[in-house]
Parts: C-alpha cells; sequence; structure tokens
C-alpha cells in the first residue's frame, strides 16, 4: 500500500511540474521582462544627540540614547597614549596589552570568565593618541561591568610573571616581523618619510631594544602618569541617559584622581610635518620572494582642512575602493595582484596619503609603472561622470550603515572627539561631498599628487626586480637594509 502511495505521488507531481511548464511556455516572453524599479531618494543620515557632563575629578561623560536593545557600550579614552612625554617606544601598547592580564586580585582567567558571566566583554588598547578601555554590556548587568571596568583601569596588577610572559611575545613578535614583507616595507618607509622627531619614525609597539628594557616596574611608573581622569573620557552609547550615566561614573570612577605628576603629549598642531620630499626609490632585498611589496608615499593632510570632501572623492577613485582605478586595473584585468590602494592617514597628527599593494615578482616594475600612470592621468585628464557619481555614492550611501549601532556611535563619538569635531557635524560634511565636481577632484589629484614629491620602498628580490625599477626613472635609487 505504501508503495502504491508513492507510485501515485510521483505521478501527480508530474502532472503538475508538466502543467506548469505548459504555463510557462506559452506566456510571450516579452511578459517574463522585467525593469528595475526607480531608485527612490537616499536616506539621509541622522545621528544622535550626544550629551555631556563633567565629574568633579575632571573626567568627562558623554551620552547618545538609542534604547532599541538594552545594551550599554561604554568607551574610557585617555589623551595621550603613544605620544605622551617621556614614553619610551611601544610601552604605551604593551602597558595597555596588560590591563586585563591582572587587575583587583583577579588573574587574567578569572577576569575573563567573570566577564564572560554577565555577558560583557571587556578590551584595553592604546594607540598614538590615547588609552581605551572598552565594555559592552546588557543592561541588566551593567554595574558588574562597570565594577570590573573600574578594577582594570585602576587597580592594575601589572605582576612581574605576566610582564615577562608579554615581554617574550612581544620581542618574539618583532623578530617574525622582519620575515614580513609587508611590516618591513611600512616600517622602512616610516623611518624615511618621518623624521627622527617625529612620533611615526617609532614603532607603535616598539623595537628589540625598547621592548627588552620593559619590566614591571617601569609600566608601573608609566601608567601612574598616564592615567589621568582630568585627560578621560567616557562615552556611553545605547539604552543609558545622561542622569544614568553620570551615575554610573560617579560610582565607579569618582575616586579616580589626578597624578600627582602631569605629563602631557605635545600639541598635534606643534608636530613639523615631514618636508624631505622627493622622488626617491628605497630598495629592501628579500631573496627568492615571490611577491614585492611596494608603498608609494606623498605629503598627508589634516582631517579638518578644508579640502577634506575633494579630497575623499579623489582617493575613492584612485585607490580607496574596491572598484577604484588601481584595484581594477592592478588585481581585474592585469591579475597582477589579490588587492592594491591608495588613502590619507588622518590622525591627529597628520601622516602620509600612501599607495600600497602586494604585486608577483616578475610584474613589480609593471605594477609601479601603473600606478604612476594613473596618478597623472587623474592629474591631467580628470574623471568621469560615472566615476564621479559612484565615488560620491560609495562614501555618502556607504556611510549610512555606519551609525547603526551602539558600538558604531561610540566609536563614531571618539573619532569625533579626537579632531574636536562635533558628531552633529556628520551629515553636513556627507552633504558637502555629495556635491564635490569633477573639476574638484582634478583639481586636488593637481595640488596633492605631485610625483616629483613622492616616496617609494619596494620590498622584493633585487636581483630579479631592480633593474626594471631603474629603468622606469622614478627617482634616486638606493638600497637599505631592516633592522627591527
Amino acid at each position: 500500500m505504501n508503495r502504491l502511495n508513492g507510485v501515485c505521488s510521483l505521478k501527480a507531481a508530474a502532472r503538475a511540474a508538466a502543467v506548469v511548464t505548459s504555463l510557462l511556455l506559452a506566456t510571450p516572453l516579452t511578459a517574463q521582462v522585467t525593469t528595475a524599479p526607480a531608485l527612490g531618494p537616499a536616506p539621509k543620515l541622522s545621528v544622535p544627540r550626544v550629551q555631556s557632563a563633567t565629574l568633579p575629578n575632571g573626567m568627562r561623560v558623554q551620552v547618545a540614547r538609542n534604547a532599541e536593545v538594552p545594551l550599554v557600550e561604554a568607551r574610557l579614552t585617555i589623551d595621550g597614549g603613544a605620544r605622551l612625554t617621556g614614553t619610551p617606544s611601544g610601552l604605551a601598547s604593551f602597558a595597555a596589552t596588560l590591563l586585563t592580564e591582572g587587575a583587583g586580585g583577579m588573574g587574567a582567567l578569572e577576569l575573563a570568565e567573570e566577564t564572560s558571566f554577565i555577558g560583557a566583554s571587556l578590551n584595553a588598547g592604546a594607540g598614538w593618541e590615547n588609552v581605551s578601555l572598552s565594555l559592552g554590556v546588557p543592561k541588566r548587568s551593567v554595574d558588574a561591568g562597570f565594577t570590573l571596568m573600574a578594577k582594570v583601569l585602576l587597580q592594575p596588577t601589572f605582576a612581574t610573571a605576566d610582564v615577562q610572559r608579554m615581554r617574550s611575545l612581544r620581542l618574539a613578535s618583532l623578530i617574525s616581523a622582519k620575515d614580513s614583507p609587508g611590516a618591513v616595507a611600512n616600517r622602512v618607509f616610516n623611518r624615511n618619510v618621518f623624521p627622527a622627531s617625529h612620533p611615526y619614525h617609532r614603532d607603535l609597539i616598539g623595537d628589540s631594544a625598547s621592548v627588552a628594557s620593559f619590566d614591571s616596574a617601569a609600566v608601573r611608573n608609566w601608567w601612574r602618569t598616564a592615567a589621568n581622569p582630568r585627560r578621560a573620557t567616557l562615552i556611553l552609547t545605547g539604552d543609558v541617559t545622561l542622569a544614568e550615566g553620570i551615575a554610573w561614573a560617579s560610582k565607579h570612577f569618582g575616586s579616580w584622581k589626578a597624578p600627582t605628576k602631569l605629563v602631557t603629549a605635545p600639541l598635534a598642531a606643534s608636530i613639523v610635518a615631514p618636508t624631505d620630499w622627493r622622488p626617491r626609490v628605497i630598495l629592501v632585498d628579500k631573496p627568492d620572494a615571490a611577491q614585492s611589496v611596494i608603498m608609494v608615499g606623498a605629503p598627508g593632510m589634516s582631517r579638518t582642512d578644508p579640502d577634506y570632501p575633494a579630497v575623499m572623492v579623489m582617493n575613492t577613485i584612485l585607490g580607496g575602493s574596491f572598484s577604484s582605478r588601481l584595484n581594477d586595473i592592478l588585481r581585474e584585468q592585469l591579475g597582477y595582484t589579490y588587492g592594491a590602494g591608495s588613502g590619507y592617514n588622518f590622525s591627529p597628527v597628520p601622516g602620509a596619503f600612501t599607495v600600497s599593494t602586494q604585486v608577483r615578482t616578475n610584474v613589480t616594475d609593471s605594477s609601479l609603472a601603473v600606478i604612476f600612470r594613473e596618478i597623472r592621468a587623474l592629474r591631467d585628464k580628470g574623471i568621469t561622470p560615472v566615476e564621479l557619481e559612484r565615488a560620491r555614492n560609495y562614501l555618502v550611501l556607504g556611510s549610512l550603515d555606519s551609525y547603526e549601532t551602539a558600538g558604531q556611535i561610540n566609536g563614531a563619538i571618539a573619532t569625533a572627539n579626537q579632531f574636536g569635531l562635533p558628531l552633529s557635524a556628520v551629515p553636513a560634511e556627507l552633504a558637502r561631498i555629495n556635491a564635490v565636481t569633477a573639476a574638484q577632484v582634478q583639481q586636488m589629484a593637481m595640488k596633492r599628487l605631485d610625483p616629483s614629491k613622492m616616496i617609494i620602498v619596494v620590498v622584493g628580490d633585487l636581483a630579479k626586480i631592480r633593474a626594471g625599477i631603474e629603468k622606469l626613472g622614478l627617482g634616486a635609487v638606493e638600497v637599505q637594509t631592516y633592522e627591527k
């Protein structure tokens, strides 16, 4: 009986399929063709209002409320970071990695277990401009989360055993970096572009000599001066009101006092930008390398420069997106690389403009020729209307999903703080980007991308690539070695 039922079902399915097929064949082909619906107006970005308050100890509290999800994102930033006066190379980032290795009588494992138990995440890190602690926690566990965050901030252990272990790991990573052509290229580039007095001349993670000297006392002494509530901002986003934020901050960080020895970082505006921009080709030998790492650098710019909107569109077209000229030609058309890109380092202390890629050894010179050909084309011939529209949409429409979650808003506020820009200024800035013209893009290329002011760094097998690079005549060729 079951077998008969199965046969009947198969026959019924076959009849149904035949009916559907006959209906499709009977339908005129033109009736099956559809056109894409017209695009409606692009949505406008709406950023939340940021409210602020200051605790008696000088710590600032910023709150942006979004109660759709019962989560709270907290980011505590302390201005200074690796640029803090008197900071040895690499010590800021090293100290930050140790904050969650033990605090308040709890070891790293216990901290991690307790954080996980309440459904939270707790991390610490340091950059050139600040040290930051971040906490993501369900609102029901917010008090427990801030208790852990306060332990990490105010009671770090910096145990000798932890310092020794992390120091060994960092020294190992520095040794490993010598075998990474990308890391070598980046370090050689910075050492040649930025003068010795510039913070970017050094490495954020330090070098073998500086890291070898780190001990528990050095870390503890640095943290005593770096952890200053007068330079701290607690950014709270998600399901939180200003009143709640002030109450949480007062309870957990109100007793935090400024150190007796006050140290600050030099003002970003006081840092002298690189001036030795001339055509140079710096080669670093990596025998038998299958690929060459290429970095091309030009003068950078400030994030608050009035040229910013037009420069962003220009860079998007050149190498700032997957569909950019450089990536399309070098990756899609020629197959020289997995990716090529360009961009500006928009830090309070402006970095450089860079074009970077990794290409097959046998097309190193050809890739350099393409890079400079496209830079000159952008300057001499300008851009097409399609490129302009695509770049503006990429920047404006692509930014809309960067302000959705509490974590994204938190990061946006932190970034805005670095440059002294209110979050409320973002929509107007996007409107300026959307109004950039093709003529302005070409003007920025003429102003910002001068081949006679570019430094080239190539790490690869010099026996195979040097002759071809020299024939390009891009600048004086010199060979350098690399030591970490």
